[in-house]
Parts: structure tokens; sequence; C-alpha cells
């Protein structure tokens, strides 16, 4: 529909039941991603470890670039967003979850990092010279204090938004503003060193100074397309109505095209600036993603589909407002984080072979698999439980008569 007719259609939530079917397709994913775990520790445990952490990235980014939306729109105190925010906070109902996850990851610490044999730390005086940084127990504890940080600060953000649902008072609002601060602040320092410690210490030889940008440009662009998906999904169901309407789906969409340009730009700045010093502790990073041994084409992959489709794509102004167009991009972009994260993660493993090569089967699937499952529970018990929009947000009445002109 138009957004002159729905935004004039009377404000209507239905109480979200998920279907038979979908809470069926959470088990089901959940118990492929448990057996593909078992299967893996038994028959292919560096294999497994590798899926683990890429998936588990991959939709911890969901989550975190979910409340990061929700936080920036408190710091802004943003009108327009009041409507949908409430299921950003939904998505960021998997934090919980991630932390979880996080503590099964230690497990695989010594299957995935150099830095965790003894052997190599003493053969490279390189990755020695890190191990004060780079160990086990510093990186759990970063890795447990950025996870329960983040569970904390979501509890009570989401918490103040859901209690003002009952209650009404708008000293939540005002409370979550400077909570906000304090987590965006937080979330600065200690994304940057939660992607450096899970992603670019795999290869700890080297290092790039805006990694932690990078991994926080794809993760924002990725939440933003499942954002968009969520709220054609609730409109189209018709569990929300009058609420948000294609206005509201504009202004993610340009959001969307925001960061998918941004993405690009801090990409080409840590590709350039490595190229153009030709340091080989720095350039070893892109070696071992082009050539021969198919590493090239994923890149070229992220540079066409990640970054060229979707930012023509969203270019016309038409093209943030049909659904059927827009959905595809977001579909797109999804995809293209993953492949994101693969290429970051993949390169750097052999698996018995004299050097890395792209796979791409049973383990990447069911690991991917399991991770979604876990994530579409989560959402599946927070709308559930909860009210679908925050209707008592003071300022939803700026959300109700929100009109994009451009």
């Amino acid at each position: 529909m138009g957004s002159a007719t729905e935004s004039h259609a009377a404000p209507q939530i239905k109480k979200f039941e998920a279907s038979t079917g979908m809470n069926t397709a959470s088990f089901v994913m959940i118990a492929i991603g448990i057996l593909t775990v078992i299967v893996g520790l038994i028959n292919n445990p560096d294999r497994m470890w590798t899926s683990y952490l890429t998936a588990f990235f991959y939709v911890a980014c969901l989550a975190l670039g979910a409340f990061f939306f929700v936080t920036v729109n408190h710091l802004t105190k943003a009108g327009w967003s009041a409507s949908i925010r409430r299921l950003a906070e939904g998505m960021s109902s998997y934090i919980p979850v991630m932390v979880v996850s996080s503590i099964v990851l230690l497990f695989g610490v010594k299957r995935l990092y150099p830095w965790a044999d003894p052997e190599v730390v003493a053969s490279n005086a390189m990755v020695a010279a890190k191990t004060s940084y780079l160990n086990v127990g510093f990186m759990a504890a970063r890795m447990l204090l950025f996870g329960v940080g983040a569970w904390i600060f979501s509890k009570l953000i989401i918490g103040h938004s859901l209690q003002q649902d009952k209650d009404g008072l708008d000293q939540h609002t005002h409370k979550n503003l400077g909570l906000s601060i304090a987590y965006i602040l937080f979330f600065a320092i200690f994304f940057s060193l939660y992607s450096v410690d899970l992603l670019m210490s795999l290869l700890p030889t080297w290092y790039s100074t805006i990694f932690g940008i990078y991994t926080f440009a794809g993760s924002f662009q990725s939440a933003l397309a499942f954002l968009i998906l969520l709220i054609m999904y609730m409109r189209n169901k018709g569990f929300v109505q009058g609420y948000f309407w294609d206005d509201h789906m504009h202004d993610v969409g340009k959001f969307l095209k925001a960061f998918t340009v941004f993405w690009a730009y801090i990409a080409f700045c840590q590709f350039m600036l490595i190229w153009y010093a030709n340091i080989p502790e720095e350039t070893e990073f892109f070696l071992m993603r082009s050539g021969n041994s198919g590493w090239m084409m994923v890149s070229m992959s992220l540079l066409i589909f990640k970054f060229i489709v979707p930012f023509i794509a969203l270019l016309p102004r038409w093209a943030k407002r049909t659904e059927g167009w827009l959905a595809s991009i977001c579909v797109l972009v999804l995809v293209m984080q993953y492949v994101d994260i693969y290429w970051l993660v993949y390169p750097n493993f052999a698996f018995g072979a004299e050097e890395s090569q792209v796979v791409f089967g049973f383990y990447e699937v069911g690991l991917l698999v399991g991770f979604l499952g876990l994530f579409l529970m989560s959402l599946i018990k927070f709308f559930e439980k909860n009210n679908l929009v925050a209707i008592k947000d003071p300022r939803m009445h700026e959300a109700l008569h929100h009109h994009v002109t451009y």
C-alpha cells in the first residue's frame, strides 16, 4: 500500500503468535546445528570450529547491529523510528544466546588461533611479542566483558522500553538517553576488541587499525537489511497496521544504502593503505585472498555484490519503497555479509591441503542453519511475550505522522 493510505489507517496491533511451522522450523534448525557440532567434533574438529566461528559471528552481528540501531535512535532522540524500534529490540533479544555461544567457542580456541599454540609462539618472534594481549585467559575475559556488558545494557534499555508500555512514564525515555550514550562508548571500544580477538587474530602476524570499523560497517548493514525484511513481514501478515508504512521502510532503506557506501569506503581504505605501504606483514592478508586458489573470485564478489549492485539498486526513490525489489536487495546483503565473514575466516585454514582452498559444504550450512534457528527462536519468544510496537513511547506521534519527501 502507498504511504498516503496507510498513514491514515487506524493503528492496530495484533498479538504475535508464531505458526506451528515457524516453531517447528526453529527447533529443527537448532537440532541440525547441534548434530553438525557432534559430527564435526568426531570427524573434523578443525573444520567444525571454523564453521562455528563464522556462523556465530554472522548472527551475533545481526543482534549487535540491531541494538546499535536502538541506541543510536535513543541518542539522537529520533521520533520517526519510534514505531519500528521494537522490531530492532526483538533482534537484540538474541544477545544472551550470543554470550552463551561465545563461552562454547572458547573450547575451540586452540583449534582456531595460532597464538594459542605454544609451538607457534616459540617459533615466531612476532607472535610471541603479542602474547601479553593474545592469550586465552585475557581473550576470554574480554569476550565475556563485552558479551555480558552488551547483555546488561540491552536488558536495561529494552527493559525501560517494555516497562513504558505498562506505565507510560516519560522517565524511561530519559533514562534510555543516558544509557545509550554509555553503551555506544562501550560498544565502540569493545566491539573493536571483539572483532580483533575473534577474526583478526586468526592471522596474528597481520594487523589493521580499522578492522573494528570494517566489521561494524558490515554488522550494521546486515542488521538494517534484516530489519527491513522484518518490517515487511509484520506489515504483510497483518500483525501491525497503521504504525509503519512505506515511509519508514524508505528511511531504513536510506540507512542501508548509506552503510553500503560506508562499508565499501572502509574496505577500500584498508586495502589502499596496505597496498600503498607494501609492508610484507600487512600485504600477507590480501595475498592469501588472491591468486589462483579461488579466493580472488570471492574477493571480487564482495566488491560486486556487497557494494556495486546494492548501491546502484538502492539509488532510485522507488527502489526503497517497492517491497519486492527492496526485499531482494536485503536478501543479497545478508548473503554477502556471510560471504564477507567467510572471506575473513577461511583463508587462514588449509584443512590439510598445501594451501587454503574455497570449501563450502555440510559443516558451513549446518552451523549457519543452527545459529539462525537460535536467532529465530529468540525473535519468536520476544515477540510472543511483548507488544510489537512501543505503544506509549512519547515520540510515537512523530512516527505516526512521518513522511519522506526525498
